[in-house]
């Protein structure tokens, strides 16, 4: 089961060939499109561009970063046993590890726990693990994070919908040791836009599928109208009070310049004055550009905008295959 993550690869590509329409018939993304748009900078908005930018690629190869991803394990089972070795009978095989590191059991409630196999060196929480302890999911307050290898590698669950699934990372993984760089269209002042924050009743929600199938209702605390060539378009807002907007959407770059699937922006949270500014220099991917094995929110209808957004990050072309 080494390869069950890849199985997933169908609903990907159902996701990109969705929202590869929304760049269809439109001008190419590459140099000419940048050029066309393109403003004069200053030196201090560049600088804080990157800044920002090495700040991205900082996270994304940390050692548990999603560039770390190695594997996807959905659990159909009530019992699995775990490891990388090839007899790992009604088991669930991983890339890397000890050949047998234990067992993972639900009981009739749901829970799960873990139990590890005698004489293999793991940990719960940076904890040597000598026994049989519960699992906490990443929907839990706190996580339980198995690390393998000597903290090389970590095992998470996490839970999409109604259906579980043990998230592997390792810091050796070949799209992390063998990561090609990211690609940006130029910084581009004129992509920092003021918009217009427009509330929605509190407790409002919005229905966000996933790369894997799965929905979930999210908060939508309201939309940010902005526009630009002499356009209004209008973006939902994800988030609660407290933290940042959270934007998932999709333009006529997607797939013709940009990652298929659509990108991530944020946002600070409005003020008094409801002006919130969206920087698109600083829209970037999500995990499922980098990896197989993430589980990415795909952007909501409302969010599938008819404008090219030439600014942040272009697709990524990985190495590793």
């Amino acid at each position: 089961m080494v390869l069950a993550g890849k199985m997933r690869w169908v609903g990907i590509a159902v996701g990109m060939a969705l929202l590869a329409g929304c760049g269809g018939g439109g001008t190419g993304a590459g140099g000419e499109m940048a050029k066309a748009g393109a403003t004069k900078a200053d030196p201090a908005f560049l600088a804080e561009q990157e800044a920002w930018r090495n700040q991205r690629l900082e996270a994304l190869l940390q050692p548990d970063g999603w560039t770390s991803l190695v594997g996807l394990h959905w659990l159909e089972l009530k019992a699995h046993y775990l490891g990388s070795g090839a007899r790992i009978g009604n088991g669930v095989r991983f890339a890397f590890g000890p050949e047998k590191m234990g067992m993972i059991a639900r009981d009739a409630s749901g829970a799960w726990s873990f139990t590890p196999e005698s004489g293999v060196a793991l940990t719960l929480n940076g904890e040597p693990l000598k026994e049989r302890v519960a699992l906490h999911s990443d929907h839990d307050p706190e996580p339980g994070v198995i690390g393998f290898d000597e903290g090389k590698g970590q095992v998470t669950l996490i839970r999409r919908g109604d259906r579980d699934a043990l998230r592997v990372k390792y810091a050796d993984a070949p799209t992390r040791l063998q990561f090609a760089g990211l690609k940006y269209w130029p910084a581009d002042p004129s992509w920092r836009i003021e918009g217009r924050f427009v509330a929605h009743p509190p407790g409002k929600t919005l229905p966000i599928a996933d790369i894997v199938g799965t929905q979930n209702d999210s908060p939508n605390p309201g939309a940010v109208e902005f526009e630009r060539d002499g356009q209004t378009f209008r973006l939902e807002a994800l988030g609660e009070p407290g933290g940042e907007l959270f934007f998932v959407f999709a333009d006529r770059t997607s797939g013709h310049g940009s990652y298929p699937a659509g990108r991530f922006l944020e946002a600070a949270w409005p003020g008094a004055d409801g002006k919130v500014v969206l920087d698109f220099n600083r829209a970037y991917n999500p995990p499922c550009a980098f990896t197989l094995f993430a589980t990415c929110p795909l952007p909501p209808p409302e969010n599938r905008i008819d404008l090219a957004v030439a600014a942040g990050e272009q697709n990524y072309v990985s190495p590793v295959h």
